[in-house]
């Protein structure tokens, strides 16, 4: 059953914007300004400011600029914050992100490579072959997936394998990459339509890698193999210099985390999704072989919990959210009062948090770290937040979360496994049930 718009009822519309009192002032308001600077709530300000009854110190904020690292960002964060107070390392202290990123692309490439040969045998317009295809790579990722890098490559501070251009800038080199990307996937589809042998797929796959490894060395140096890592510390200005150290054991000795330690809660009241179940999302990862994307679903009561227990336990939490809704970056505030979208425009857009997900209206797009929680009297009013988009935003990079803001739009944290009770350690070791590559819990922060 259609239906067309006609004169007549363009008519009522048009009376209906001419009997309102408002009309003209918003009219003019609105165009001028913006939806909104129009819509902008200064409450908000008054609402979210800077005091925090738990405020962890860590140092500078860092600046992904131009690129996707979000995830790799924060998650690298909370390792040198603990490092910081570990070894009394200065507030600019970072450990390379460029690095990881290097190693992040060239294994998503071979990622992407094992999912085109797994998928070869389906039509090229098939849902699956079609989402792979859409993105061969991203800057995106999870925290998973950045452990896998780390259990392989190790870390390296941000001294021994500085930013470039590219690192940076990422849209360039991700648009000759996926080009690449997808050319090769013509030519591996090929081989396994004309039934070629496994020893000549892998070869020629290890050639199509073998380019992939020189465009991404071009892009951001080849990887650091040995290095020498030299600090002075912040408090004593003592020098130290520790010489000819590998990434893995650069990990080993600075940052010491046991990964298998840290897991990711996610929150998704959607009916697809029962509580106390754990997930993974088919063909997600970067790291064949490696590490595999798994989360806990869990309530929000349960989920913000866990995190107040790490950070009265002095340590960061790294989360994912959506954050371009009722987001005031400038100020750097994350409130549901922020923008009057409802007034303005005298409709109603709520909707639940299930809905948001199933109707793609939210999903998790951006990863930052929580570093602060003001409670009054043991409930979370407001969350103090780490963002990786430099120092200009915000409180010197800091953002204010309210706590209504977090049950709204927050959807993962990490958190070490000694905060879960017995039950939901139980909880965490079940075997995770597949969901579709496209779930909204699949999307890269």
């Amino acid at each position: 059953m259609s239906f067309v718009i006609n004169a007549d009822q363009l008519k009522d519309f048009k009376q209906d914007y001419a009997n309102r009192q408002e009309t003209q002032i918003l009219e003019r308001t609105v165009a001028k300004n913006g939806v909104k600077a129009a819509s902008f709530d200064w409450h908000a300000i008054a609402d979210n400011d800077q005091h925090f009854s738990i405020d962890l110190a860590t140092g500078d904020v860092a600046d992904q600029k131009q690129s996707g690292r979000c995830w790799l960002f924060a998650a690298l964060n909370t390792m040198r914050h603990n490092m910081q107070n570990r070894f009394n390392l200065p507030d600019d202290f970072e450990l390379s992100q460029s690095y990881a990123f290097f190693w992040d692309k060239f294994e998503k490439a071979n990622w992407f490579y094992e999912n085109i040969i797994q998928t070869a045998d389906l039509d090229i317009d098939d849902r699956k072959v079609a989402w792979l295809l859409d993105a061969p790579q991203s800057d995106g990722g999870q925290w998973d997936m950045l452990c896998a890098l780390i259990e392989k490559y190790g870390v390296v501070p941000k001294s021994a394998q500085p930013e470039t251009y590219n690192s940076s800038r990422s849209n360039e080199i991700n648009a000759v990459l996926n080009n690449q990307l997808r050319h090769d996937a013509v030519i591996l589809r090929q081989l396994v339509h004309e039934q070629a042998s496994e020893s000549q797929i892998n070869a020629t796959r290890k050639e199509m890698l073998n380019t992939v490894y020189r465009m991404l060395a071009y892009a951001f140096g080849e990887p650091v193999q040995t290095f020498d890592f030299e600090y002075r510390t912040k408090k004593d200005k003592q020098f130290h210099r520790d010489s000819n150290l590998t990434p893995v054991a650069f990990f080993d000795k600075y940052v010491g985390w046991d990964l298998s330690e840290y897991v990711s809660i996610i929150q998704a009241p959607t009916k697809d999704k029962a509580y106390h179940k754990t997930y993974t999302i088919e063909m997600l990862g970067n790291v064949v072989g490696g590490r595999q994307v798994k989360h806990l679903n869990l309530s929000m009561t349960e989920l913000k919990e866990l995190a107040i227990k790490q950070l009265q336990n002095g340590e960061s939490v790294w989360f994912g959210s959506d954050v371009v809704k009722y987001s005031e970056t400038k100020l750097g505030i994350l409130a549901l009062n922020t923008y009057g979208y409802e007034d303005l425009f005298d409709t109603k857009l709520t909707m639940s948090k299930a809905d948001m997900l199933d109707y793609h209206q939210s999903m998790m797009d951006h990863a930052m770290v929580l570093t602060g929680v003001d409670l009054v009297d043991g409930k979370p009013a407001k969350w103090k937040v780490e963002n990786s988009w430099g120092p200009k935003v915000g409180e010197k990079g800091y953002f204010v979360m309210s706590d209504e803001w977090m049950d709204q739009y927050v959807y993962q944290i990490v958190v070490n496994k000694k905060y879960l009770s017995d039950e939901l350690k139980a909880d965490q070791a079940q075997e995770p049930i597949v969901l579709k590559p496209w779930d909204p819990m699949g999307t890269l922060a």
